[in-house]
């Protein structure tokens, strides 16, 4: 549609509700209250950890919490807990840091490492493994959901394509909603800093109850979700 067309269409559907035309914009109303982004900001650090967890159970998560020196081991116990066989995870340098890619290799033979020069071979991998671990960048206490960055080396396919899904994630990163990742995004733009090519924010395993009110689980995504919470506070 050009412009002339634009305005005579404009100037037409004005006509037709029996109104001038608005060229300026309404005044935003008064906002009634600042829950967007005070809702959950009174609460300590280890107050906002606990809500999260509690409502990432009522979604159906599996959460462990758990001190860094436990780490690997609770890491393989819940391999071996859904299955182990073949699992995927991110060329993340902080679950290498942690020690828990070295240690998932030296245990399951079939273990991959998402390499962004293997596209073909990251999503036939994904597609086929039991389990998938990533890193995740926050938790949201709201919703007990967890924030995960996509970038070359962090695939979404390994959170996404496995039946089960690990996610290891610091209580010192929970945040209180989305509003406060949404200004953590914000200053990342403004201080030009590369973004992520896709937040994605995952509340626990995919259900529906469309059909008769029925909740069935894994219905597209992951039927088990994990949540490794490290105890750093």
């Amino acid at each position: 549609m050009d412009l002339q067309n634009r305005e005579n269409f404009l100037n037409k559907l004005a006509e037709r509700m029996g109104r001038p035309r608005q060229l300026v914009p309404e005044p935003m109303p008064t906002l009634v209250n600042n829950h967007p982004t005070t809702r959950l900001t009174d609460r300590s650090q280890a107050q906002l950890c606990q809500e999260f967890i509690d409502f990432a159970k009522v979604m159906l998560v599996d959460v462990a919490e758990v001190k860094e020196a436990d780490l690997t081991a609770t890491i393989l116990e819940l391999c071996e807990k859904y299955g182990g066989g073949s699992v995927i995870l991110n060329n993340d340098q902080r679950l290498a840091d942690l020690g828990i890619t070295q240690a998932v290799q030296a245990k399951y033979s079939d273990s991959y490492v998402w390499d962004f020069n293997q596209s073909a071979e990251n999503l036939n991998k994904a597609a086929n493994a039991n389990i998938g671990i990533v890193y995740g960048e926050y938790g949201l206490a709201e919703s007990g959901g967890i924030v995960l960055f996509s970038d070359k080396e962090f695939g979404r396919s390994v959170s996404l394509l496995p039946e089960k899904s690990i996610v290891v994630l610091r209580k010192s990163t929970v945040l209180p909603r989305v509003a406060q990742l949404a200004k953590i995004l914000h200053d990342k733009a403004q201080n030009g800093e590369r973004m992520p090519s896709c937040v994605n924010i995952i509340s626990g395993p995919s259900a529906t109850a469309d059909i008769e009110l029925i909740k069935v689980v894994g219905v597209h995504g992951p039927v088990n979700k994990i949540y490794v919470v490290i105890d750093d506070l």
